[in-house]
């Protein structure tokens, strides 16, 4: 069982999320908080597999209640997913930096929302691959130069390549096809990269692409 804790000021918003994802078999709801103190107590208390976290909430926002949790070597194991209204939401790409798994509009497909739950528990985020790969070559344009790219020498020739393919938003199937090789070939590159370069998961795979130069605003693959 997959277990959810809910963070958002809107009650309307935590009731509709909350019937969807109780009705499956394989998820529950562990939890509801209205505020970002409220989530990292809970989260402390109830240790989710996900927090669907919004941005903007009262006390403490979602992006500093983000940084503690994935700051926080006990909670290594829950992932968060940032909730934003808007598509480009301003701090979207400081919320995966900070170390959310990923994000979801909130007037996502409630398909869209379930895959996603079950997505990021297998550390198979970003999460929303249409939107996310405008936001990420949006927001990387804007964040930090290209940081010395010295940590990329621990990867292989084909570790970079798959590196910089999730970088543009691409699957495991996608890089499967476009590398020839299994799924299941691409999954454990993607894998192995991480554990080198020490990402908590895909997603900040995707950043250290970007922060490294590896991969540039723009490129979105073909």
């Amino acid at each position: 069982m997959i277990r959810v804790l809910l963070a958002d000021d809107q009650s309307l918003v935590r009731a509709g999320f909350r019937a969807l994802l109780d009705a499956q078999p394989d998820i529950g709801v562990t939890g509801e908080a209205a505020d970002g103190e409220e989530a990292l107590r809970l989260v402390g208390e109830l240790r989710p597999d996900v927090v669907l976290m919004d941005i903007r909430m009262p006390l403490l926002d979602g992006l500093a209640a983000t940084r503690r949790i994935t700051g926080d070597t006990e909670l290594k194991d829950v992932k968060v997913v940032m909730l934003t209204t808007f598509e480009l939401d301003e701090y979207v790409f400081e919320a995966i930096r900070a170390g959310a798994s990923g994000f979801l509009v909130k007037d996502t497909e409630p398909e869209e929302l379930l895959r996603a739950v079950r997505a990021v528990v297998e550390g198979d985020a970003l999460l929303s691959p249409g939107v996310t790969r405008r936001l990420i070559a949006e927001f990387a344009a804007r964040s930090k130069e290209p940081a010395a790219a010295g940590s990329l020498s621990l990867l292989t020739e084909r570790e970079r390549e798959v590196m910089a393919l999730v970088g543009i938003g691409l699957s495991n199937e996608e890089i499967a096809r476009r590398l020839v090789v299994s799924p299941l070939t691409a999954k454990t590159h993607v894998s192995r990269t991480m554990v080198k370069l020490g990402a908590r998961d895909r997603a900040q795979l995707v950043v250290l692409a970007y922060e490294s130069g590896l991969v540039r605003p723009g490129w979105l693959g073909g």
